[in-house]
């Protein structure tokens, strides 16, 4: 059900055009009357403004948003009071990358490292205001004309500090399966370098116009992942150098203690292709044949069916 409709009037504002209606809140665009700046609003359904998690999330997302100050962060505004909850934003110019990525096709090499590096830019800002993005993915990140970009919807965003969610509320703050870490697949809570693996997988999607990690469904993409490292995207496509092949292996290595530390390393090694090594990891594809060392694996390969269960199951809890 739609939260609000065009021509309707928010306190200061009034809406102009729905944009999306899906999940718990309705996003539209709007302006403010006084100013005729443009924005963008998120407004909960009805029936979700009762639920006391989502309600936590969304005052957290306006918390967050309102505290960050960056050209690649849309900026969160939240002056004057509210005759009901919702979330006004500024108007982002441009697409999603994943509209960007549709329309193209594969990126070249080179606008792809110009848009990753600005992504590296923004996330290495919130990383050091002590905020965990946690859903990094095409969706959540506006590209302009200059291929500048703006990262939006904190919805599941933790700051530093704040309490660690509940198993219970674990669906809520897990990202999209195409991007979520194997350490969040694993029921982690996530880090700094969480975010840093979703952005090695969208610079995989950019430049192979493929996610490396595909399957019938959210399981056996989130299982995949688990299991074996992604096909190397020279593979895919051969006009991937080595050097940047390394650097998304680098940020993509299952193990977080393996990927970059930091999104300036990863910004670092992207700025200096040339200077990356390649030794032992040009012609090595990490997944290897089911008989030879899988049975390692075969646990890890549990861990999503038992986080689908125990949610189906307290999904059921009175």
């Amino acid at each position: 059900m739609c939260s609000v409709e065009p021509g309707q009037k928010l306190d200061g504002y009034i809406i102009e055009c729905v944009l999306a209606n899906g999940g718990m809140a309705t996003v539209c665009r709007g302006k403010e009357m006084g100013s005729g700046r443009k924005v963008a609003i998120k407004v909960p359904h009805i029936e979700a403004e009762s639920d006391v998690a989502f309600f936590e999330r969304f005052r957290r997302e306006e918390e967050i948003g309102r505290k960050l100050e960056h050209p690649g962060v849309a900026k969160v505004f939240g002056d004057g009071a509210r005759s009901r909850v919702y979330i006004v934003t500024e108007w982002a110019e441009g697409k999603p990358l994943r509209t960007l990525m549709h329309e193209q096709g594969k990126l070249p090499a080179e606008r792809a490292i110009r848009i990753a590096l600005r992504i590296c830019e923004a996330v290495a800002y919130i990383h050091k205001h002590g905020v965990i993005h946690r859903d990094l993915k095409p969706d959540n990140i506006i590209v302009d004309a200059n291929d500048n970009i703006k990262l939006i919807d904190f919805g599941i965003a933790s700051n530093a500090g704040s309490r660690r969610l509940t198993f219970g509320k674990l669906s809520a703050t897990m990202g999209t399966p195409d991007y979520i870490s194997p350490e969040q697949v694993k029921g982690k809570r996530g880090d700094a370098r969480s975010d840093l693996y979703a952005i090695g997988v969208m610079l995989y999607e950019m430049l192979t116009g493929k996610a490396p990690f595909e399957g019938p469904n959210s399981l056996a993409i989130m299982n995949a992942r688990l299991l074996r490292d992604a096909v190397p995207p020279r593979e895919i496509e051969q006009s991937i150098s080595p050097q940047l092949q390394r650097v998304i292996r680098h940020a993509m290595e299952r193990n977080p203690d393996k990927r970059y530390a930091n999104a300036g390393e990863l910004a670092y090694d992207l700025t200096h292709l040339e200077a990356v090594s390649v030794e032992e990891t040009v012609n090595v594809r990490d997944g290897r044949p089911w008989p030879c060392g899988a049975i390692s694996y075969v646990p890890l390969a549990l861990i999503p069916i038992l986080i689908f269960t125990l949610l189906m199951l307290v999904a059921k809890l009175p």
